[in-house]
């Protein structure tokens, strides 16, 4: 997994779960969705990340 894309994909976690926590403070449902969404996407994309550096071991 490259550092650049490691960095990006924990940086967009750390984005949702900030969302989601602001979210739940503000009671707005909405961003708290968004939140709980970029979290998920972020974890997409770690998952393939490391589907693909299995592939090039």
């Amino acid at each position: 997994m490259g550092q650049d894309d490691k960095l990006e994909n924990t940086a967009e976690d750390l984005k949702g779960k900030a969302k989601e926590a602001a979210g739940k403070l503000s009671d707005d449902e909405r961003l708290e969705a968004e939140g709980k969404g970029d979290q998920a996407e972020a974890d997409l994309k770690q998952a393939g990340e490391k589907v693909k550096d299995a592939f090039k071991h």
